[in-house]
């Protein structure tokens, strides 16, 4: 084998592991540095009160619809200048209902004739909303009792236009499901974090966050993740999306890798399409150190799945003549075995944790390419199919 092939065959090789260690790892170093020097986290005074609405997608949620609403009735933020409306995706159960014992107590109801999706369904209320600030969260999500007013307190500073809330990932009954996805949210809340005293985040928790009324009317093309989308707006009208500290929602762990995994394929693949329609965020002449995080922590950490084919053509290559690449080559089948024993662990009995960080980490990766698949197909996004996921105390 000649040298240039061994070589081209290294770069292969080389590509991927590069591109995770700078998405995950350089990356945040770099965010860390800047902070220091910029801090740029806005403060959150309480005097700030305006006119708000709060907003909540549900489709057959009668097992989580009732706990929602009662954590927003419970809410520090005063109850005289709070909207909350109920989005129904045309329910088949008794979500309609149970929202309809709370009118008395102020809460609406806005049911779509026929299921539409999440953001048909957001689109289609807009008229509706009397708040100048929106606050959007979903069914199955528990906030903390002053989140909504810190979200709003945040939006005081004039140069933001998103607060997104901070997400914790909860157990709920089996406490051995998935127990990798409660650190992974954990280091994304660590990573906005960073982005925010950089500058801004690139991407709002789809949980709970708050938008400026005006940029929340921006009309959002109905196949398109508006969380996403709501930072993003909020750059290309000139303000920032932020992350809030202390402004809390408890989320319940999705109870298998299963269904994280088609949770995971459905939001990535809504992602990709959200970007490609706004590509021109990528531009660094135009959006600055904007665009080099919307790039590394969003476009980088997808191109990792899609550079590893090409490594294991290049161990293929290089595994006749390099003992190392036959052992990398091993190591990787061995990986694949050890997920797929995490994907069809019992939910009766405690995953080791080795087992379920390998699992997790390659069915991320791989929702990656079944989402670009996805893509490939129309309608497949159209209609939203939320997460269900058990009901947190």
């Amino acid at each position: 084998m000649t040298r240039a092939m061994n070589g081209f065959a290294l770069c292969l090789v080389i590509a991927p592991l590069f591109l995770a260690f700078y998405s995950y790892a350089i990356y945040p170093v770099f965010l860390w540095a800047i902070a220091r020097r910029w801090r740029g986290s806005p403060q959150t005074p309480s005097t700030f009160r305006p006119q708000i609405s709060i907003v909540v997608p549900a489709y057959n949620e009668e097992t989580q619809i009732r706990g929602a609403i009662e954590a927003l009735l419970a809410q520090s933020y005063p109850r005289s200048k709070t909207q909350i409306l109920i989005l129904s995706d045309a329910s088949t159960d008794r979500t309609d209902a149970i929202v309809g014992e709370y009118a008395d107590r102020g809460v609406e109801l806005l049911r779509m004739p026929k299921r539409s999706g999440k953001t048909a369904m957001e689109n289609a209320a807009c008229r509706h909303l009397r708040g100048e600030v929106i606050v959007n969260s979903d069914a199955s999500i528990r906030l903390h009792p002053n989140a909504v007013e810190r979200l709003v307190a945040t939006l005081s500073d004039g140069s933001v236009g998103v607060a997104s809330g901070r997400d914790i990932s909860v157990a709920v009954g089996d406490i051995a499901a998935n127990i990798t996805e409660a650190g992974y949210v954990q280091y994304e809340m660590r990573i906005r974090q960073l982005e925010t005293h950089a500058g801004g985040i690139v991407g709002a928790s789809g949980c709970c966050y708050a938008i400026r009324a005006d940029l929340h009317q921006l009309p959002i093309p109905p196949d398109l993740s508006r969380d996403f989308s709501a930072a993003l707006t909020a750059q290309a009208h000139g303000f920032r999306a932020v992350s809030v500290e202390d402004a809390v929602a408890l989320v319940p762990r999705t109870p298998s890798l299963r269904r994280e995994y088609t949770r995971k394929v459905r939001t990535i693949a809504r992602g990709m399409e959200t970007l490609f329609r706004v590509r021109e965020l990528l531009d660094p002449m135009r959006h600055g150190m904007f665009a080099w995080k919307l790039f590394s922590h969003k476009v980088c950490r997808w191109l990792v799945p899609l550079a590893v084919p090409s490594a294991v053509v290049g161990l293929v290559i290089l595994a006749q003549s390099e003992p190392w690449a036959r052992a990398a080559l091993f190591l990787l089948t061995a990986v694949g075995a050890v997920a797929l024993v995490g994907v069809f662990w019992p939910r009766s009995r405690s995953m080791p944790r080795v087992v379920s960080v390998v699992a997790f980490g390659v069915a991320a990766n791989l929702a990656v390419i079944h989402a670009l698949f996805r893509l490939a197909k129309t309608g497949d996004d159209k209609i939203w199919e939320p997460t269900r996921r058990d009901a947190v105390a």
